[in-house]
């Protein structure tokens, strides 16, 4: 009982490793058993995160500041 114990512990902690993994990739939208890691650049996705709110800001602003359109 004791070695089924450890064995089905060890089956969980390998298990969960390799679906940590399968599951980084399924989100990136990569072939599953490519490398997680590859092209890992924060500098880069914080800068086109900042750009896509900069965007999004400048877009309600104009839509907040455009004139209204009188309707008679």
């Amino acid at each position: 009982m004791k070695a089924f114990l450890r064995a089905f512990i060890f089956g969980l902690i390998v298990g969960g490793v390799v679906a940590f993994h399968l599951g980084m990739n399924y989100a990136r939208g990569r072939n599953l058993l490519s490398n997680p890691y590859e092209g890992l650049d924060m500098s880069r996705a914080v800068q086109e995160k900042a750009r896509g709110a900069v965007e999004s800001g400048r877009e309600k602003i104009h839509e907040l500041t455009a004139p209204e359109k009188s309707g008679k």
